[in-house]
C-alpha cells in the first residue's frame, strides 16, 4: 500500500473516531466549549446558571489591579438568596495546600522529619497499615505511599463519615495499593494521616497551627477550619443533583474559605511571601504542587495562579453531579475566564 493511500485511510479512520466520539459526548459540554467567547467574565458567570450550576464564584487577582468579584445564580437556592462574592465556601482537597504549607513549616523547624517513617509517627498503625514502616512523610505528602483512599470505599459518598477515626478505620488492615514510592496515587487517607502526625507532634489541633503560622501572617481572616467554626448563614450551599437537600452542614473535615482569602492565600504561596525564608520554600516545592483543585457533594473548587498574566483565578460552583458532567463544565468555564483575561492582556 503506497505511503499515501495510507495517510488518507488514517484520515478516514481519524475522522470517522472523531465523528463517532461526538455521540459519547454530552452535548451541553460541547455547547459550553464551542459558543462564542463573551467579551467579560462576568457574561462567562451568569452563563453558568444556564449549564445547571444554581450558583457560581469567581474571584481574579492581577497583580497591580484592584480585585474582581463576580458571582451569579443563587447562594441559597430555597430562599432565593442571590450569589455573594463574598460568601464562604467548602474548599475541599484544595484544604491539602495548607496542610503541605504546615510541614515545610514544622520540616524548617525540625519538629518533623520528612524521612521518618508512619510508624516513627503513629507506631499504633503498624501492622494496621500496610509498609508503615517504610512510608516516609515525604511519601505521604506527595501521594506515593500506596495506602488505599478511604474515600474510594463502596459507597463512600453516599454516606461519609464525619471523623477521622470513622475514615481511617475504611481502610486499616486493607492491602497496599503499590510498594511505597513505587507510584502515585491520590489519597485523601494520606492528609488524613498527616493531620494526625502534625497534632500528635504538636499536642493540639493542625487548624491552630495553620491558623498561627499561615493565616494570621497573611492577615486572613475568613479561612476556618471547620463548619462548625463559622455562622451558617456566611455559607454558601452546596447541591447534589437528584437530591433536594442543602450539603453545607455536612462536616467532612474541610476547610472552608471565602474566595477572597484563598486567592491571597494563592498568590503568597506562589510569591513565597507566606513561608519563612528561602530553605523553607525550597522545602515546599520539593514536597507539593502550588495549585489545587477541590470537589466534594456540592461543591467544586479551582484554585490557580497563572503567571504568564500574573493573576490569581479562583472559581467556585455549588452543584455538582454523579456522572461528572458538572465539573467538566467547571473546568470550561474557568478556562474560558482565562481566554478571557489573556485577550485582556492583549487588547
Amino acid at each position: 500500500m503506497s505511503s499515501k493511500k495510507s495517510k488518507t485511510i488514517i484520515r478516514i479512520v481519524l475522522a470517522i473516531g472523531t465523528i463517532a466520539s461526538l455521540f459519547f459526548v454530552p452535548w451541553i459540554i460541547l455547547k459550553a466549549w464551542l459558543m462564542p467567547l463573551p467579551d467579560t467574565i462576568q457574561e462567562q458567570v451568569n452563563y453558568a446558571t444556564k449549564l445547571g450550576f444554581d450558583g457560581i464564584i469567581v474571584y481574579v487577582d492581577k497583580k497591580g489591579n484592584a480585585p474582581e468579584f463576580h458571582a451569579a445564580g443563587y447562594k441559597n437556592r430555597e430562599q432565593k438568596i442571590p450569589a455573594n462574592p463574598h460568601s464562604l465556601f467548602k474548599i475541599a482537597s484544595v484544604t491539602k495546600l495548607y496542610h503541605a504549607v504546615a510541614i515545610a513549616k514544622l520540616v524548617r523547624d525540625e519538629q518533623l522529619s520528612l524521612d521518618k517513617t508512619l510508624a516513627d509517627y503513629l507506631p499504633e498503625l503498624k501492622g494496621r497499615i500496610e509498609n508503615a514502616d517504610e512510608i516516609t512523610l515525604r511519601m505521604m505528602v506527595q501521594h506515593r505511599s500506596g495506602i488505599p483512599n478511604y474515600t474510594d470505599t463502596y459507597m463512600y459518598w453516599a454516606a461519609p463519615k464525619e471523623t477521622a477515626e470513622e475514615n481511617l478505620a475504611l481502610v486499616l488492615d486493607l492491602p497496599a495499593n503499590f510498594e511505597p514510592g513505587d507510584d502515585y496515587e491520590y489519597s485523601n487517607t494520606n492528609y488524613l494521616l498527616i493531620d494526625k502526625i502534625i497534632k500528635r507532634v504538636l499536642g493540639y489541633k493542625t487548624f491552630t497551627y495553620i491558623q498561627e503560622a499561615i493565616l494570621d501572617r497573611l492577615d486572613l481572616k475568613n479561612t476556618y477550619g471547620s463548619i462548625d467554626d463559622v455562622d451558617l448563614d456566611d455559607v454558601m450551599s452546596g447541591y447534589y443533583v437528584g437530591y433536594e437537600g442543602d450539603l453545607k452542614t455536612d462536616n467532612i473535615g474541610v476547610m472552608l474559605a471565602t474566595a477572597e482569602d484563598l486567592g491571597k492565600f494563592i498568590r503568597a504561596l506562589n510569591d513565597g511571601s507566606v513561608f519563612k525564608d528561602q530553605k523553607e520554600q525550597d522545602i515546599y516545592s520539593s514536597i507539593y504542587r502550588y495549585d489545587h483543585t477541590g470537589l466534594i457533594p456540592g461543591y467544586q473548587t479551582i484554585a490557580k495562579y497563572h503567571k504568564d498574566i500574573d493573576t490569581v483565578v479562583i472559581q467556585f460552583t455549588n452543584t455538582v453531579d454523579f456522572e461528572g458532567y458538572n465539573w467538566s463544565l467547571h473546568e470550561i468555564i474557568y478556562n474560558r475566564i482565562i481566554k478571557i483575561l489573556r485577550k485582556r492582556m492583549d487588547s
